[in-house]
């Protein structure tokens, strides 16, 4: 698998101590799969009551506005806007991380309360505003860039504070692990055999959890609309105070 330069070398801050790299360790082996359940729960929550923005797959919204420019199709302002704003979140996120001088534990424990923060400013407006019952109107879309700036959050902590971590939320490549990975196994190769079976059973977390985050907020948007956004939040702070 591979992994991204250390959090240290990227923000300039001096490496921490061993102590410090355990804990990282475990955070990598069961906080991704819970962050993927948010993903699931805010991309669907997202899709369905905010104007079919994808909030957390970039890449959705990538196609749909492509789609649209070559198709001559009505291009949607909020979906062209959420590729700047997803880069404009991150780099955001760096300034955070930077200035904050912190690393390790302490740094996921930060960026777990800004994505808390986003996501319950998310709920607070949708509560507010019911963006879901004009799903193209201008607080929609202020709404689903919030969204997209908690997703960013999201994949920033992945990179700068848990290097070794996949994707939480790009289901192509965690799909591809799990199918590459069970052929491996299958085929008996002896070699590489602990790091395989890691892989496998991290694809399924992290595939499960999206897939779950899915449909809870499926049964929630059609239960209770734009209160669906609870969902996430709740697990935001729960992640949060668990991390602290």
């Amino acid at each position: 698998m591979q992994t991204s330069p250390n959090t240290s070398d990227t923000l300039g801050i001096p490496a921490s101590g061993d102590a410090a790299s355990v804990r990282v360790a475990r955070l990598e082996g069961w906080l991704p799969p819970m962050l993927s359940v948010v993903a699931g729960m805010v991309d669907l929550t997202g899709f369905y009551t905010l104007g079919n923005i994808f909030t957390a797959h970039v890449t959705g919204n990538l196609v749909v506005v492509t789609a649209a420019l070559v198709g001559g199709a009505p291009l949607r302002v909020a979906q062209a806007l959420a590729i700047p704003i997803f880069m404009l979140a991150v780099a955001v996120v760096w300034l955070i991380a930077r200035s904050s001088r912190r690393q390790s534990v302490s740094l996921v424990r930060l960026l777990l309360i800004v994505q808390f923060l986003l996501l319950a400013t998310v709920l607070i407006v949708g509560v507010w505003a019911k963006p879901s019952t004009q799903p193209h109107s201008l607080i929609a879309g202020a709404t689903a860039m919030i969204a997209v700036a908690a997703m960013a959050c999201q994949f920033a902590l992945l990179r700068l504070a848990m290097p070794h971590a996949i994707s939480t939320a790009v289901m192509t490549g965690n799909l591809t692990n799990l199918v590459l990975s069970s052929m491996d196994l299958l085929s008996g190769k002896p070699s590489g055999s602990v790091e395989e079976k890691n892989r496998w059973v991290q694809s399924v977390l992290l595939l499960g959890g999206f897939l779950c985050g899915c449909g809870i907020a499926a049964v929630s948007v059609r239960m209770v609309a734009d209160w669906a956004w609870l969902g996430p939040v709740v697990l935001a702070a729960v992640l949060t105070l668990v991390v602290a």
